[in-house]
């Protein structure tokens, strides 16, 4: 699938969180090593504080990422469902600055290693060429379906 074509896929048919926790708008990149997302920081954020996005949901733009990446391959290679993940650790997180009000995100999340339902990541994000944080994450992947429902929310995703 073209990263255009990427673009177009509705990201809550890959996460299994919802409105208002959703901390990314688009997947702009997937292959077997690199994928990538895009995010407007808007004013209706949960995270926003004073013009300024929260360093929690950096952290959570960057699992929802991973979130985003595991639907795209149960969805679109595995033809599964997505399913609820956490996050299993966080090492070397470096936040540079805040993303502020209005700006977009790109958060690209490279695969280190996967050994059975773990994955381990190498994050950046940035602001145009601004890198802004870096961080190793861990992912943890369940056998647990998200609910298929939106109504009933899908739980609480990759964390």
């Amino acid at each position: 699938m073209s990263d255009k074509e990427l673009e177009k896929i509705d990201v809550l048919t890959l996460l299994p969180q919802r409105p208002p926790f959703v901390m990314i708008d688009c997947l702009t990149h997937f292959d077997e090593v690199l994928t990538a997302s895009r995010f407007s920081v808007r004013a209706d954020n949960l995270f926003m504080e004073d013009g300024i996005l929260n360093s929690c949901a950096l952290v959570e733009n960057i699992a929802q990422t991973c979130a985003a990446r595991m639907g795209y391959i149960n969805e679109y290679i595995l033809k599964d469902k997505v399913k609820l993940g956490f996050i299993g650790d966080i090492k070397h997180l470096q936040v540079t600055r805040p993303a502020r009000l209005g700006e977009v995100l790109t958060t690209e999340v490279e695969v280190m290693q996967e050994v059975l339902q773990m994955t381990l990541v190498k994050a950046h994000v940035k602001v145009g060429e601004e890198l802004i944080v870096t961080a190793d994450m861990k992912i943890a992947l369940t056998d647990i379906e998200a609910s298929p429902d939106p109504s009933k929310g899908r739980g609480a995703g990759p964390e």
